[in-house]
């Protein structure tokens, strides 16, 4: 059963979010939040597998609420604003997925499902967004673990900074899945990265990836 935690201040959405998700026998919803604070307060309380964030919410937006959750539990922004400021700012907090509010049904359930797996939400397009912001502000700092990054593991690093799959990256690098997934482990163990989503930062806040690549 993946537990689930929906914080948004509107009252109308943050209802139809958990009528959703109560309806599907698989989940269940552990509690609600309409403000940023509150929603710190009660995933710390229950601790849920994933949480629908908003990103603005009074008290304190989903930007920061996601930075205090930390690894308690996976966030999945939600929002109407389709904007590179939070898909960065989100994704820079610790999120594993972004969605806007009008996506359909099903597909907000599957990417519950998805990131409730351990799996980061990064869409192609929400990572082209991604590469224009990166190449618009200057390199920070390449994170600890870069050195030990093989030749191949860095192979694997730019196809999935370019938006691959992990089937795609398989294809392109001529390699079985199985491998991938094994590249894929050791950069998130090296890079300290909790998954696909922090591989993408840590590749071009780093500067090892660029757009021109």
């Amino acid at each position: 059963m993946i537990s689930v935690v929906v914080a948004d201040d509107q009252a109308l959405l943050r209802g139809s979010f958990t009528m959703l998700v109560d309806s599907e026998p698989d989940m269940t919803v552990v509690g609600e939040a309409s403000t940023g604070a509150e929603a710190v307060a009660v995933v710390l309380e229950h601790q849920p597998d994933v949480v629908l964030m908003d990103v603005r919410m009074p008290h304190m937006d989903g930007i920061e609420a996601t930075r205090r959750i930390g690894d308690v539990s996976r966030v999945l922004v939600v929002t109407m604003f389709d904007l590179d400021a939070y898909v960065y700012d989100a994704l820079r907090a610790g999120a594993s997925g972004f969605l806007l509010k009008d996506t359909p049904p099903a597909d907000l359930l599957a990417a519950v499902r998805v990131v409730a797996s351990g799996e980061a939400l990064l869409a192609p397009t929400v990572t082209r967004r991604l590469i224009e912001e990166f190449t618009k502000t200057p390199v920070a700092q390449r994170p600890q673990g870069l050195d030990r990054v093989t030749e191949r593991e860095r192979e694997v690093l730019l196809l999935i900074a370019r938006g691959l799959s992990n089937g795609e990256i398989a294809d392109h690098l001529q390699l079985s899945l199985a491998t991938i997934k094994t590249h894929i482990g050791r950069l998130l163990a090296k890079l300290d990265a909790r998954d696909r989503a922090q591989l993408v930062i840590a590749a071009y806040e780093s500067g090892l990836v660029s757009a021109r690549r």
